[in-house]
């Protein structure tokens, strides 16, 4: 079997997960700030790869696979693959896709399987063990993203503006994060950029009050909300297991697990990333 070298590439909105692999040899990983052709040019991607990324994985690459949110068709993710040709030119192939193709492959494998995404945003497709035959399409932190980070930092914020927090998470929430105001959240989110970022930064605050019965709630129904609207959607849902990466997903496993359980859904992986998973896939696919 030849020898390649892979980089390959899971990337969100808020960081990108390298992992810089040669056949035969142990994998090594790595981590830069999030790469999306939705809000980034070529030349930021490229800005983010010279410093964040080449420096540390050599000039012998042969294969890139770089997977992201965004990156939906050809189109929409040119401006990640010209980065990638112009800073990785030692590379044979370079594929660009969505980061819901990334969960399926590493969640799934060559089985069928739906798989979702709970992370900074969300996500979902039915995989049937070689490429994703049905998705209820994502419509975004603004539209949709029922579950994920974002929306997730979203609901709690609309609650602490609106004085709908119980009144001593509210007074926890005014002392961790002086000075939020309306006037001062509207500047954030339409004025500047990467929104979704903003929202998901709130998850700190989720997590560290998890067990607050308000906080436990507010993600229960989130979850609740994506199930329904996604999961379900997918004709025979119940007799696939349902498999999860993402932080969320992942920090709030057990939440989620109980969530599934009490549609009668068929609790599969729930990983932080699919990296580990996915490097195998493509070893697999090459031998």
């Amino acid at each position: 079997m030849k020898q390649y070298t892979y980089l390959i590439a899971d990337s969100g909105s808020t960081k990108t997960d390298w992992l810089v692999a040669t056949t035969g040899k142990t994998p090594f990983r790595l981590h830069s700030g999030g790469l999306n052709p939705f809000y980034q040019t070529k030349e930021e991607v490229t800005e983010v790869l010279e410093k964040e990324v080449l420096p540390f994985i050599g000039s012998s690459i042969d294969q890139v696979f770089f997977y992201g949110a965004g990156c939906a068709d050809k189109a929409t993710s040119r401006p990640i693959y010209d980065a990638l040709v112009d800073t990785v030119p030692s590379a044979e192939i370079i594929e660009v896709a969505s980061d819901m193709l990334a969960a399926a492959r590493g969640l799934c494998g060559d089985k069928p399987g739906i798989a979702c995404i709970l992370g900074t945003g969300a996500n979902n497709a039915f995989y049937d063990g070689y490429k994703i035959a049905h998705s209820i399409g994502s419509l975004g932190f603004w539209l949709g993203d029922e579950g994920s980070g974002s929306y997730l930092g979203k609901t709690l914020l609309v609650n602490f503006l609106q004085n709908e927090l119980p009144q001593d998470l509210h007074k926890q929430f005014e002392e961790t994060y002086p000075g939020t105001n309306r006037l001062f959240v509207l500047e954030k989110v339409y004025r500047q950029p990467f929104p979704n970022r903003y929202f998901a930064t709130f998850s700190e605050f989720i997590s560290k009050n998890i067990q607050h019965p308000f906080i436990t709630k507010l993600v229960q129904d989130a979850f609740i909300l994506f199930t329904e609207k996604y999961i379900l959607k997918h004709q025979d849902a119940e007799i696939y297991p349902i498999h999860f990466t993402g932080s969320i997903a992942f920090y709030y496993r057990d939440i989620l697990k109980s969530v599934l359980e009490s549609k009668n859904l068929t609790v599969g992986k729930i990983l932080k990333s699919p990296m580990e998973t996915l490097y195998e896939y493509h070893l697999r696919r090459d031998m």
